[in-house]
This record gives C-alpha cells, structure tokens and sequence, in this order.
C-alpha cells in the first residue's frame, strides 16, 4: 500500500467532481452539494462542459483545465464517459478516483472495468469503486458522496460493499447513537479492497475500530495478511452464507464446506470479530471502539435488579464466559455497599434501594480488584433515583479508580431519562446499551478480540521435510493416464510423502496376487476396489473387510469384481486394493477443499454418523499451526470422545494435532494441483500410540 496515495483518496486536499451539476436531482449535484455542506475546508473543482458555474464554484470543461493539483476526483459521469475521464485524471496525476458510477462488472460489464483499472495503474492511480455510494469523513469534513448527511461522530470507520445498506447505517447512526469517523463506500472492488483498507486505516489517527460488511472477498488470503498485522480491533458482517457452491462436490469435505464454516475459520485465523446480524456489528463495534480489550475470563456483574442480573449471567453464558462466583475477600467489601438481603456473589445484586454512592464504591473497588477483568454495570430504573446521576457516577468511579486497561459497559432499562443517560455515557467513551444481554455480548466481543490476538502471536510455520518432487511425479502419472483423481494407493503415496501414517495397501490385478500380497501384509486383510470411476467404493460393493485367510481372499477378489462390473459396466478397474486391516480406533476425518475464495482450506470432524448426519465439523485455512490443530479438536460438539468417555481412556490428540498439521502443509504445497481431499477414516488410537489413515481420497485440478 501506498500510504501517500490513499491519502490523497481517503484525505485529499482538493476534490474535482466530474460530472458535476446545477440541476437538481443529479448525483452530480448531490455530491458538490453534500461538500459545500459537509464544510469540507479543501478546494472543490466541478468538472462540467457546459456550466461556468456550479452551485457558486467555478467550473472547468476537463479536469486538464485545473491550474492547481487534484488530489482526489469524485466520478458521476455515466459509464460510457468513465473510461476517457480516467485517462485524462491519470495524465492530471490525480492521487485517487472515486467512481460513484454503476455499470460495470456488476451488470457483467467486466472488459470496462478492466479498462479504466489498467490506465489508472499505468498512471498511479487508486481506484475506489466504481458503483459506490463515495466516502463520508467527520474528521476531514468531507462528504464526498451522495449520501444525505455525515455519520453521527464516533471513532469506528465503517467499510460496505453495499452501498444501499451504506446509506441506511448513515442515517440509523443518529437514531442508536452509535458513532462513525468514516463510511466507506467500496463496491466493486476493481482495486482497492477490504485488505488496502485496512492497511491504510492502520495508520489512520482518527479510527479506533474498524467495522466491515461483507458481501464476499476477490482475495481471501490478502485479507487474512493485512487483518493479521493490525494494531486495531476489526469485526465484520459477512452476508450471503446460506450456501458455497457445495453441491457439485466430489469429497466429503467439499460437500460439508459452507460459506459461513470458512469464513469463519478465516476471521479467526486473521484476529476478526465476527457480528451475527446488523444489530450485532452496531452494538459491537460500539464496545470495540471505545474500551480496551479485556484479557482475562471474570466478568463482574453490578446490578440493582435480579432480573436483569440473571438475564446478563444467562448472555454471559451464551456468550463463551460463564460467570464465576467473587472470591470472598471481594464478597466482604462489596457487602459494605448493600443491604443485608443484597448479594455480593456475581451478578452483585445491590438491590432496588441501590443509589449514586452504592454503585460508586462498588465499581470503584471492583475495578481495582486483581481478579475483576472486566465490569459491565446494569440499572432498572427506579423514582428513587436519577439515570443521569449514576451515570455520572459511574464515569467518576471509573476515572477515580486509575485503571486504564479494564473495560466496562452499562445497560440501562427504562425510560427517555435512561436513553439520555446512556447517550451521555457513550459520548463519555463508556459504551451503553438499552438491554442486559448486549450490554455483556459487547464484552464478549472485547474478550473475543483479546484471545484472537493472543492466538496471533503463536508461530505459523508448519512447513517438514519432505518430497514435492515425489508428489508431483505420482500426480503427473494420474494426470498422463486421462484421470482427474488418484486411486487409493496413489493418494496414500501422496499422504505418506508429507508424514501421514497411513495403512500399507499394495495392488493386485489378479487373484494370484492379491493372495501373495495378503501374506505379506499379514492377516486379518481389508480389499478394496480400485478404479478412478468408482470414488464411492463402499456403494458398488467394493469393499470387503476382515478377510482372515487364502480362500476369502480368492472369494472376495472375484466378488468385487462382479460388483464393480454390475455397479458400473464401462468403469476403468486397476485392480484391488490389499490393505493391512488396522486395529479399532476412533474414527475421524480429515480433508480439504481448495476454496475459491481463502484456497486450501482445511475440514476435521469425528466420523461415522457425525460426519454423515450430524456434519460435526470445523475448518481452517491452510497453513494450520499446532496451536490452531489442537483447538479445532475442541472445537466439534463430538469433541469429548476424544477426551475418553464411558471408561475409554483419551485419544491422542497430540499425534492427531500433528496430522492435520502435515495435512496443511500438504494441501498448501499442492495447491496448484489438488481441488479436493479426504483422510477418511483416520483412527486414533490411545495416548502415545498415534493414528493411521485407513483411506484417501485426492481429486485433481482439472487443467
């Protein structure tokens, strides 16, 4: 990123508008009009081939006729003008262009797009846009769009895809009293994306928090890498997660792998809150961009109502941070600011006799207390007490107390006289809710965004020895053969070179052979069909499993053959496949999609019904670290079984972990050839004593 020329965009000194206008109605009009109101305190240029004059500025025919620099040009010309407008700001060596313009890639217009993105690059230029709404900045007083007014000040900057929705946040701002530095207007990200964003907003003074809606990436993995080094706090909205594209799958993971399973394993991996619903991103961004994160588990609860106190520990709960009673030495000094029936547990329960100086001096104490992480204080309203009087009581205790990297939220329930009293609080930097529930889910998001960084700081690499020449040449073979898939063997050699422990399995293309291979390997064996048309072997027939002695061997050969004949005439058969039979052990699974949008991407689940039915699964993007393995084990709701249940003793996570590690390491170095991978089942075994990949399963890029 070019820290100069976003400047020049998201901060410029002097706008042109192109296609500026007198005439009512106009986005043209709107926009020079929204600048002159905004009292934007750059040089404004109307760009307009008739006008000498727009709304008391002077115009000029071209920006070319500009005596002075332009730093940014704001584009409503339509889209047939765009292309020659980009020329002529490029040889103006304008820094940044906004096109509020639609009519391109998202009417399938794409070759124009590409155009006006090739001259802008050839000069320079950054590109917001086009088929945007435009930028609107409080601290730059600019309302470089077409939007009604300035967003209600705050300290977050907001970046849509939609500009319709872009719209309707600017105006919800004032009636939640939930605050913007900026709104973005990004659209089709011809060039400048999500990750440039914030990249730039990095370094950006005037933003605390930066709060993302969704609608789908071009480059997953540079928004990983921008999202990965920020300073500040980032949460997103990502719409449009009902479905991925999943029903032309080959694979298990390809089938199970859902937009809203990846995404979310991306904004983990890259430290990105996530925001369930639009409600959800406006109450989170406003406790992201205002407190510091919180970095321990103990929430305290201060109320002077019991149901609100047991709605908050219920949302705490929910949320991922049950709440734990005080300890005693806590208990004993909070007593001393409560009547007798009060409770000093957690929730703190002062009771509805609770005025200014009960909640003073608890919150006071508790926030210098070693094992408060963080307090979220709830008010009901009552006659006996003025909302904006414990506000302000809160604020002092706060303030009094020193402590600066301990986050707090309120929620008030009553009346107009709370709605003022919380407003009061939020322009004081506390941020305040209207009920108990979301007032804790804002602290769950500061909790959340503390672990996530932690998480960050663990080391990525993953990376063995092993033999990508080897995998290539086994790949190749497939490729040469007319095949988009490997055969079992073939994909068990692929796994093995990365470190995968799988079975021994070998072919045989006659009976005679398959009895000789059986001895070798040892009894009881497992024979499996091989064939490049017959991915689901178990649905032809095509496996036969605890074969103990010769004359199995010989039956089983010649019964999968007649199914797989049966099953599908034409089917290319190499054989069968003879595999050692591998003790019991809990069966899992492993695999991988190549996601068009994050690319290798990483699937674990248990397996069996789980993964059949209950689609008990979690993802991550490739690489995957150790640390990140061993939490995806936790992560499945089947997670205990792999802690021992019922007398089982646990598994060994430590070698599963390592598994998926080397599954990473596999599917990143092979991105270019694998689309699709399943290890299925694997079984882990008893603490030390490992896993084994019974089956695998690798479908080819097609090229």
């Amino acid at each position: 990123m070019d820290l100069k020329q976003m400047n020049r965009l998201f901060k410029p000194q002097s706008i042109a508008v192109v296609g500026a206008s007198n005439q009512v109605g106009k986005i043209g009009h709107t926009v020079v009009k929204n600048l002159l109101e905004s009292q934007y305190d750059g040089k404004i240029y109307p760009i307009n081939p008739k006008d000498a004059e727009v709304q008391g500025l002077k115009a000029y025919k071209s920006v070319l006729e500009v005596p002075e620099d332009i730093d940014s040009a704001v584009i409503t010309v339509p889209a047939s003008l765009v292309e020659q407008v980009v020329e002529e700001c490029g040889k103006k060596g304008v820094g940044g262009l906004i096109i509020i313009t639609s009519g391109f890639s998202e009417v399938g217009n794409r070759d124009l797009e590409n155009r006006i993105v090739e001259i802008a690059r050839r000069y320079g230029t950054r590109i917001q846009g086009p088929n945007i709404v435009g930028t609107m900045s409080n601290s730059n007083k600019m309302n470089a769009s077409f939007g009604p007014f300035l967003p209600f000040p705050g300290k977050a900057t907001l970046i849509s895809q939609s500009g319709a929705l872009l719209l309707a946040i600017d105006a919800s701002t004032y009636t939640r009293g939930i605050g913007f530095d900026k709104l973005i207007s990004i659209g089709n990200m011809s060039d400048i994306d999500f990750a440039d964003c914030i990249d730039w907003l990095n370094e950006d003074e005037d933003t605390t928090c930066i709060t993302l809606y969704i609608e789908g990436f071009k480059d997953g993995r540079k928004f990983i890498e921008s999202s990965r080094v920020a300073k500040k706090p980032i949460i997103a909205l990502k719409s449009g997660v009902s479905a991925h594209g999943a029903a032309a799958a080959a694979s298990h993971t390809g089938s199970l792998a859902g937009a809203a399973k990846v995404y979310g394993a991306a904004f983990q991996q890259s430290g990105v809150v996530q925001a369930s619903d639009l409600d959800n991103l406006f109450n989170r961004t406003l406790a992201l961009s205002l407190q510091p994160p919180m970095k321990g588990d103990n929430l305290l609860i201060i109320t002077n109502g019991g149901g609100v106190g047991v709605l908050a520990t219920d949302a705490a709960e929910h949320s991922g941070m049950p709440l734990r009673f005080a300890p005693p030495e806590l208990q004993t000094e909070l007593k001393k600011h409560m009547p007798e029936f009060g409770s000093a547990k957690n929730p703190v329960d002062l009771t509805g006799m609770a005025g200014l100086e009960w909640y003073y001096d608890s919150i006071r104490y508790s926030f210098t207390h070693p094992w408060v992480d963080g307090i979220c204080v709830l008010y009901c309203e009552t006659a006996m007490t003025d909302p904006m009087e414990i506000a302000r009581g809160v604020k002092q205790a706060l303030d009094e107390s020193g402590v600066k990297d301990k986050p707090i939220a309120v929620s008030m329930v009553g009346g107009e006289r709370c709605t003022k009293a919380m407003r009061w609080l939020v322009d004081n930097g506390i941020p305040s809710y209207g009920a108990p529930d979301t007032a804790v889910n804002g602290m769950a998001a500061l909790r959340e965004y503390y672990r996530m960084q932690a998480m960050l700081k663990e080391p990525l690499e993953t990376r063995r020895e092993f033999d990508h020449e080897a995998a290539i040449k086994i790949i190749e073979h497939a490729r040469a053969d007319g095949r988009d898939s490997l055969t079992e063997i073939e994909a068990k050699q692929v796994f093995s070179v990365y470190g995968l422990n799988v079975t021994a399995t070998h072919l045989a293309t006659t009976e005679e052979e398959a009895v000789q291979l059986s001895t070798k390997i040892g009894y009881p064996v497992v024979m499996k069909i091989v064939s490049p048309d017959i991915l689901h072997k178990s649905d032809a027939g095509g496996v036969k499993v605890n074969i103990k002695d010769e004359a199995a061997v010989r039956d089983a050969f010649r019964t999968i053959m007649t199914n797989a004949k049966a099953y599908r005439a034409d089917a290319r058969i190499h054989g069968i496949a003879i595999q050692e039979m591998a003790p019991w052990g809990t069966e899992v699974i492993l695999g991988s999609v190549n996601d068009p949008t994050f690319g290798p991407t990483m699937m674990f689940g248990l397996g069996g019904i789980f993964v059949e039915v209950l689609k008990d699964v979690t993802f991550r993007v490739a690489p995957v670290s150790c640390g990140q393995a061993e939490r995806m084990l936790g992560e499945i709701r089947g997670a205990p079984i792999l802690m021992g249940v019922r007398g089982e003793k646990p598994r060994d996570r430590q070698a599963l972990a390592e598994t998926i590690c080397a599954y990473s390491t596999m599917i990143l170095d092979l991105a270019d050839e694998i689309s699709e991978s399943d290890a299925n089942p694997v079984l882990v075994y008893e603490e030390g004593k490992g896993v084994k990949v019974v089956d695998a399963r690798i479908i080819l890029k097609k090229k």
